[in-house]
């Protein structure tokens, strides 16, 4: 019986580094050909390759959010930079896949919510010189379209180096004067459970916001309890209801 010469822990040594040098070879050798391996999963103590931007707003975009912010006050919620997605769902998703992902990739400058139910108000679009080509030109008419369909208003304000507030005021008032949200149907569709989705009565009720079949919901608490209505299946996402024959 041969006893190696080497401690345990000298062998392992060994091995690793003789499969580290195997491993730079095939490494080497696939570089050649454009390939590359793939790394495992980084480990703690690498440092993940992400920084803080410090163009989050650009100055343009800084100067107006302190413009609007004196002008709305208290009265609404001031969202920078929110994604499309995040605002508007697709109707029948399964039917308009492609269109879930033309918005999914696009981002609105400023949005305006209730600040007690953080529900959209109005959009804003700040229009620099960019907007001028016409690649930009299509995405920004795409955009008001999204607008249009969802029945959310849209405010486009030209880039300027300094604003009338008077005049944003005045715009925004349209908007602001009347904020108070209506949380009735929130709280019983968020008190309610599934009756029936296949079984549609005979006259379809459509959703007047989604335009699709809406389905049978019963109260299961407050002063609603045990009675049923109709509630739109695309919930939360829309929250109408309709009273049931």
């Amino acid at each position: 019986m041969r006893v190696s010469a080497y401690p345990i822990g000298a062998i392992d040594k060994k091995m690793a580094n003789r499969t580290d040098q195997n491993q730079g070879c095939l490494t080497s050798f696939l570089k050649l050909f454009g390939i590359q391996l793939q790394k495992e999963s980084p480990s703690v103590s690498e440092e993940l390759p992400y920084r803080i931007r410090d163009d989050f707003l650009s100055p343009a975009e800084a100067s107006f959010y302190h413009v609007i912010a004196s002008v709305v006050g208290e009265r609404a919620i001031i969202c920078p930079k929110v994604n499309l997605a995040d605002i508007f769902f697709v109707v029948r998703p399964n039917e308009n896949l492609a269109y879930r992902s033309r918005i999914a990739q696009k981002h609105l400058d400023f949005l305006l919510c209730n600040p007690k139910s953080m529900q959209p108000i109005v959009g804003i679009e700040l229009d620099d010189s960019s907007h001028t080509r016409k690649n930009r030109q299509a995405r920004d008419e795409f955009v008001d379209q999204v607008f249009c369909a969802a029945g959310l208003p849209l405010m486009r304000i030209a880039v300027q180096h300094s604003y009338n507030i008077n005049e944003l005021a005045t715009q925004l008032a349209q908007y602001l004067d009347d904020i108070t949200p209506s949380r009735e149907d929130v709280l019983r569709a968020q008190s309610t459970q599934t009756i029936t989705d296949s079984n549609a009565p005979a006259e379809t009720t459509l959703c007047p916001k989604c335009g699709v079949p809406m389905v049978i919901r019963t109260a299961k608490r407050g002063q609603h309890k045990g009675s049923q209505f109709y509630a739109c299946p695309n919930y939360p996402q829309c929250r109408i209801v309709l009273p049931f024959p």
